[in-house]
């Protein structure tokens, strides 16, 4: 049986897929996928950020080889942030 982590992980791995390669490269999110993966996954995190280009924002910032497509290493960046994020706001004043 796959302990706790292991399934986050499983699950972490999985979003990612679910969305890469619908465009192009099945191992990388294009613009539309990431967007389409942070509203779907993230909705709640997009909901607060009233700024249309948020989403250009983020690609711009994980998009660290400048190809113009987010690759899993990229993504795990985010999730990772986005992690830390949580961790400050939920546990820190704990």
């Amino acid at each position: 049986m796959a302990s706790e982590l292991e399934r986050a992980m499983e699950g972490l791995i999985a979003v990612f897929h679910n969305y890469s390669g619908k465009e192009g490269d099945k191992r990388k999110l294009s613009k539309k996928e990431l967007k389409e993966l942070l509203q779907t996954e993230l909705g709640c995190f997009l909901e607060t950020q009233k700024d249309a280009g948020t989403v250009d924002g983020i690609m711009q910032d994980l998009d660290e080889n400048g190809d113009g497509e987010v690759d899993f290493k990229e993504y795990v960046v985010l999730v990772a942030a986005l992690t830390v994020a949580c961790n400050a706001f939920f546990w820190e004043d704990t």
